[in-house]
């Protein structure tokens, strides 16, 4: 297939945000071209308030593809969202998706989608986030109607008798392995990495060869698996961990 003939995928990011289309480009390879426009830099902002601003500020930022011909769009930006609560977020969701004239979902309500799909009903989050945002990501998904078992929280350092650091985009596979290994997981209870800047797909690789049966979500994974029902297939082979999310959903 023409490489420009491909379906186009749109991705809205955190400026600093090194992980999200590698991610996409991996996931998606050959079935869709993916193109990215960023949220504003917001120096001096504390967390709260530059999420705040991604939110009021994303329809411009959506708008910034201008007249190109999208299929849809991803908003890969999961902590935002959860500010927003679930009926917000969807709220948000519906109105961007008239005014660009093409389907705009957050990564998620793109994670909403895929549990849906797979009829998951209960979740252990693996969150790279501070504590605070950790509670609101925990309180979303069970505002959702999703059972959170537990959560593993992933300090991209951990310094004895201080505070543990944490920074979405500095955590390693390692940490991520090492932290898994500390926590007996609950039976049943599907996986999911939150956030779109912590890469994942190495440790959801290592994990699915682990365990053929339990679920695996990540915010990235769960939005290319979106994107590709909703776009259209595309030509090519499907990823690993997409061909397994389409073999467990019911």
């Amino acid at each position: 297939m023409d490489l420009f003939s491909l379906p186009r995928l749109g991705v809205v990011v955190p400026p600093e945000n090194p992980t999200a289309e590698p991610e996409f480009n991996q996931l998606l390879g050959s079935r869709l071209n993916v193109y990215a426009s960023r949220f504003p830099v917001t120096p001096g902002k504390s967390l709260r308030d530059m999420l705040e601003t991604y939110n009021r500020v994303l329809p411009e930022v959506v708008g910034a593809f201008g007249g190109m011909e999208l299929g849809a769009a991803v908003v890969a930006c999961s902590a935002s969202h959860y500010l927003l609560g679930p009926e917000g977020d969807r709220a948000l969701c519906e109105e961007l998706s008239v005014r660009a004239g093409f389907p705009v979902r957050s990564s998620t309500q793109a994670t909403l989608a895929v549990c849906a799909a797979l009829g998951v009903t209960r979740l252990t989050l693996v969150s790279p986030y501070q504590p605070w945002l950790t509670d609101t990501s925990r309180a979303f998904w069970e505002r959702a109607g999703l059972t959170v078992d537990g959560v593993v929280m992933v300090p991209a350092a951990r310094h004895p008798g201080r505070r543990d650091h944490y920074d979405p985009y500095r955590v390693t596979t390692r940490a991520i392995r090492g932290r898994m290994g500390e926590h007996r997981l609950p039976d049943g209870s599907a996986l999911l990495f939150t956030g779109t800047g912590m890469g994942t797909l190495d440790a959801l690789t290592e994990l699915a060869r682990e365990d053929a049966s339990r679920p695996l979500l990540s915010s990235n994974l769960a939005s290319a698996w979106w994107a590709r029902r909703t776009v259209g297939h595309g030509s090519g082979d499907a990823h690993p961990l997409l061909r397994r999310l389409d073999d467990q959903a019911v």
